[in-house]
């Protein structure tokens, strides 16, 4: 038997998607963990919170931790850290699983320093054997994958997002509250989001990505208007970053952000090794450019060489007519 702590994020008192992802895995390796192991999801937040995690148990937590604190309103780093070791500790917890996000990588070493546990980070994979966490990775910019067994009594574990499904399997979810332990040496004033209603490449099932191949940020129109007719998030290589052409926010790669969505549509990206590097895992690639020979097409599902500004219009079109019948 064995405790798996799964640590939920909330931004603005709402819980985000790679909660649910979270207590699924945790769900997961509970059940690999063998008979009687249990799950409970932790949610940190200001008062009020617990309304957020009211429906944890619907994705597979016994258990709902509810740790309420005013500087908890943003993510606090001290402050959560402390918390969650505190919980882990006199939980006795065997497993710590966050989800590799901005904060949830800030986080996760944070923890693992104050357990003096071992962390394996950006997980797309967990088990166990003889008892023990193990957890596979991609490493070297997604050419190799490890695996790892963490031979401690406690393991840290960040997921990557858009990996793990949430549980199907409804638990009792009893909700509780647990000491929170604010400290101060840093405080987060404000959190500047992206514009409302945009969707974030990290958490986006489907995302359109463009490249220097638009030629200017004018043509991310055709982008932008691809991604509306998927429903889907807008993403952008580092190059067109650093033209200033789109903002940080949506970069993808080594440098940015690490993505596995359902799709990943790769627009006039060659396909540097450092942009493979945060798009490898997607469930299905489909590139476009008008390089036969671009390294993207080494790892796309699906390759259409050609001019994307003939390619892009046209696809868009089928997407939405696809979508409104």
């Amino acid at each position: 038997m064995a405790k798996v702590l799964a640590v939920t994020e909330q931004r603005g008192g709402a819980l985000r998607k790679s909660s649910g992802e979270v207590v699924g895995a945790a769900r997961q390796l509970a059940d690999a963990l063998g008979a009687g192991s249990t799950v409970d999801a932790l949610v940190l937040g200001a008062a009020g919170v617990d309304a957020a995690g009211a429906k944890l148990g619907e994705v597979g937590a016994d258990r709902v931790l509810v740790a309420e604190d005013a500087s908890f309103a943003n993510y606090a780093p001290d402050g959560y850290a402390a918390t969650v070791a505190a919980v882990a500790k006199s939980g006795g917890y065997g497993a710590v699983l966050v989800a590799a996000t901005a904060g949830g990588k800030d986080l996760a070493p944070r923890v693992a320093a104050r357990l003096d546990a071992p962390l394996a980070s950006d997980c797309t994979g967990l088990g166990c054997e003889g008892g023990k966490v193990t957890a596979t990775r991609p490493v070297y910019g997604g050419k190799a994958i490890q695996q790892l067994r963490l031979d401690a009594p406690v393991a840290v574990v960040s997921l990557r997002p858009n990996t793990f499904a949430p549980g199907s399997a409804a638990k009792a979810g009893v909700a509780e509250k647990v000491a929170a332990v604010p400290q101060s040496r840093v405080t987060v004033r404000e959190v500047k989001a992206a514009g409302q209603g945009k969707l974030d490449v990290a958490e986006a099932s489907v995302v359109v990505s463009g490249g220097r191949g638009l030629k200017g940020p004018e043509h991310f129109a055709l982008i932008e208007k691809l991604a509306q007719a998927f429903g889907a998030a807008v993403g952008a290589s580092r190059a067109v970053v650093d033209a200033g052409w789109r903002p940080h926010a949506e970069q993808v790669g080594q440098t940015g952000k690490t993505v596995s969505p359902q799709l990943y549509v790769a627009v006039g990206i060659s396909g540097a090794i450092q942009h493979l590097a945060g798009m490898k895992t997607a469930k299905v690639i489909v590139a476009i450019n008008k390089d036969k020979d671009a390294p993207i097409f080494q790892v796309a599902d699906y390759g259409i060489v050609g001019d994307l500004f003939e390619i892009v219009p046209r696809l868009t079109e089928e997407v939405a007519r696809a979508r409104a019948g």
